[in-house]
Parts: structure tokens; C-alpha cells; sequence
């Protein structure tokens, strides 16, 4: 079985998987998407890729400041969220 059979049945397998923690409907073009999107990922990880490097980088960096700025603004935001 070649590279691009295991790919194939791979993307059949995630097709005809139901998803059941979307209430959202998702159409064939949608599925095939998401399956390539995280398959590519997978990819560009084996092969060490430098880009996926500087996605992971700045990924890490990104939830960095995210909690910097939650822990920085929510004492003042937290009475605002319970109303």
C-alpha cells in the first residue's frame, strides 16, 4: 500500500465519520479541508520542517500573552462578565 492509498483511505475514514459534538451541519468540501489541513501538519512535523517550527513558535508565544493579559485584566473584567 502506497503513501497516497493510506492517505486515501484516510481521508474516506474522516469523511464518513460522524461528528457528534458539532450541532453545526458539515458538508463533504468542509470535511476534506480540516482532513488535509491536519494531515499537512502531521507532515511538515515528521519531516522537521522549519516552518512548522516557526508556527509552533509563534503559537507558544501567542498563548504567552494571552495569559499575560488575562492575568493582568481579569480582576477588573471578572465583575463585567457575571452581570
Amino acid at each position: 500500500m502506497t503513501t497516497d492509498d493510506k492517505l486515501d483511505s484516510l481521508i474516506d475514514d474522516l469523511i464518513s465519520e460522524a461528528k457528534r459534538t458539532s450541532r453545526t451541519t458539515v458538508n463533504r468540501q468542509t470535511k476534506i479541508k480540516r482532513a488535509t489541513t491536519s494531515m499537512a501538519t502531521s507532515m511538515a512535523r515528521k519531516k522537521n520542517d522549519p516552518i512548522y517550527k516557526q508556527m509552533i513558535r509563534y503559537r507558544d508565544l501567542y498563548f504567552k500573552y494571552r495569559a499575560k493579559l488575562h492575568k493582568k485584566y481579569s480582576p477588573r473584567t471578572r465583575s463585567r462578565a457575571r452581570r
